[in-house]
């Protein structure tokens, strides 16, 4: 039985997921930043990134060649922390981010799919490791 890969399988629910948030946060992203980006410019400029790490890891996951495991790794990484480190600053300082990002609150907006999805991505490159 050939060995899943990054892709395929329930590679394909999470590659799915990948790019529903990536339209999600980059049309968010777009709105805010095009309609009231002076209101709260560090939270639109993350929003924008988040939206930036999504289509790279879902192109990365669709693809699952041994480059693309590589950026997806990096591209979750990156994710994960993110969502720690925003999720922790949004709740110890309210101030700073008047309004919410992707990441806020461990993406409690978004049924904090935003911290379990990093989890789930990561385990899924090791699963399907070579």
């Amino acid at each position: 039985m050939p060995e899943p890969t990054t892709g395929s399988g329930p590679g394909r629910l999470l590659v799915a997921v990948y790019a529903v948030f990536a339209l999600a946060a980059g049309a968010r992203a777009a709105v805010q930043i095009a309609t009231r980006f002076g209101e709260a410019p560090v939270a639109y400029a993350l929003s924008a990134f988040a939206a930036v790490v999504y289509v790279l890891a879902t192109v990365a996951l669709a693809l699952g060649g041994r480059t693309s495991r590589r950026v997806a790794l990096v591209a979750l990484s990156i994710e994960l922390a993110g969502v720690l480190v925003v999720g922790t600053l949004s709740l110890a300082d309210p101030a700073a981010f008047p309004d919410a990002t992707v990441w806020s609150a461990y993406g409690r907006g978004y049924g904090f799919i935003p911290l379990v999805l990093p989890i789930v991505g990561l385990y899924w490159l090791r699963r399907t490791a070579r």
